[in-house]
């Protein structure tokens, strides 16, 4: 494959062979245009035969970046939950399309990201920022299937690093703290829930009656309720679907909360909507998270512990259970994390002081039963 740079004008062009029609028998030419330099025309000509001979060449097109975001939105939407579509939908609108939407795919570049981020990173936390990158990631490797770019400029561009919020968790102490404030509640239930199954929020919202086994003492995680307390989905992943073992005190509570739903269920007469929601409204309805967060925060207001986040109970669980002594890979599967690692990752501020305790209980076992013998001679 042969090509040939020349001058036009004030620019430089160039042209490449590429071959014979099959029908027509007719050489195909296919014409570069716009360099200043005749350097730069060489240059690019190098490389638009190696893209020609490796099958890597990409036709020109004026497709933009907006356009086909809103197009990989509309086929994602097919094979993903609706959480994590709105997700998609709502970080591209808000973000991506409105900033750096106009420019082309083949024109888009290493430096319209990075600036991109520069300005996200003004008011974005991180994550927030890494969830975009992955979107843009994505969008940009199904247009390389689909034949719109060459590669995916994403490849070179490092992602936003996430740092991990340091996490809070409470005692023992203060767990009983809480409960004693909380009980008086009317969704006591689902605070106490959250602290002795490290259950998360949709999931807690999300239980039924019919998930409960009242004679084994145990509870199944099958669905949750949305972040927008609109719609109940399935747990995201085979490891969420799980049966959690549940302490006697719980089952007697249940117990307690049952009867004080069916208490409600009479007197609101023919108002009430039966869901065989666990944690619902005085009229049977979807709990919505928002309202489940104020009284969460009402609650921590009157109680003198340290202020933390509800999601954190379920970290409160977790590292009870380890420092209690509990093999994590049974905390793996109380929390439903998809493997051990994950587990392990998250609560690895929890193992140094295990391994001095496992240390001291190994020694003190081995070397004072050593002890005994030598003082019995």
């Amino acid at each position: 494959m042969k090509g040939h740079v020349r001058k036009r004008g004030s620019k430089w062009v160039f042209v490449v062979d590429v071959g014979r029609d099959e029908k027509t028998g007719k050489r195909i030419r296919k014409w570069f245009s716009g360099y200043d330099t005749k350097k730069a025309a060489e240059k690019s000509m190098a490389q638009k035969i190696h893209e020609l001979n490796t099958g890597t060449y990409v036709e020109p097109s004026k497709e933009t970046l907006a356009s086909f975001i809103q197009q990989w939105l509309i086929e994602k939407k097919k094979n993903v939950r609706n959480s994590t579509y709105e997700s998609y939908e709502i970080l591209s609108k808000v973000h991506i399309i409105p900033k750096i939407g106009h420019y082309q795919l083949n024109k888009l570049n290493q430096v319209h990201i990075n600036k991109f981020y520069d300005e996200l990173s003004e008011t974005l936390s991180n994550s927030t920022i890494l969830k975009i990158h992955k979107i843009l990631k994505m969008a940009l490797n199904k247009a390389v299937q689909y034949g719109y770019i060459a590669k995916n400029i994403m490849g070179v561009i490092d992602a936003p690093r996430l740092n991990k919020p340091e996490m809070t968790v409470w005692n023992e102490e203060e767990v009983r703290s809480f409960l004693e404030v909380a009980k008086e509640e009317r969704l006591y239930i689902a605070f106490l829930l959250a602290v002795t199954t490290g259950m998360r929020r949709g999931e807690i919202l999300g239980l039924r009656w019919k998930n409960i086994d009242f004679e084994n003492y145990s509870i199944s995680v099958i669905q949750t309720l949305s972040n927008t307390g609109d719609r109940f989905q399935e747990t995201k992943t085979s490891n969420g679907k799980r049966s959690i073992a549940l302490p006697v005190e719980v089952i007697d509570q249940l117990r307690r909360h049952k009867l004080m739903i069916a208490k409600e269920k009479l007197k609101a007469g023919p108002v009430y909507q039966d869901n065989d929601l666990i944690v619902c409204t005085s009229i049977g309805t979807k709990m919505l998270p928002s309202n489940l967060r104020r009284t969460w925060n009402r609650l921590l207001e009157k109680c003198n512990v340290p202020k933390i986040r509800f999601h954190d109970l379920r970290h409160t669980h977790a590292t009870l259970l380890l420092k209690q002594g509990v093999h994590p890979k049974i905390v793996q599967e109380r929390l439903g994390h998809a493997n051990i690692k994950v587990t392990l990752d998250t609560y690895s501020h929890v193992l140094p002081g295990l391994q001095e305790e496992a240390a001291k209980r190994f020694g003190e076992s081995l070397f004072k039963t050593k002890n005994k013998n030598i003082d019995s001679l």
